[in-house]
């Protein structure tokens, strides 16, 4: 349980700070997708919040990750 709330944070923070995603734009997939936390980099590309490249970049940084499991 700590290990999730700790990415999804680092995640949220990566979103926020590095690529200037809105935090109302963040709940709003959070909430589309809360069945599976791991999906809300696909729910922002989904409903057009942030582009392929960006998208891009959320897999490489979850990919670098250490603990890179948000489930």
């Amino acid at each position: 349980m700590f290990k999730k709330s700790t990415m999804q944070s680092r995640l949220v923070d990566f979103l926020e700070d590095e690529l200037a995603i809105p935090a109302d734009w963040i709940s709003l997939a959070q909430a589309k997708g809360e069945q599976d936390p791991s999906l809300l980099p696909m729910v922002l590309w989904q409903y057009g919040l942030v582009t392929l490249e960006q998208l891009d970049r959320v897999f490489d940084w979850m990919e670098a990750e250490p603990l890179a499991t948000l489930n």
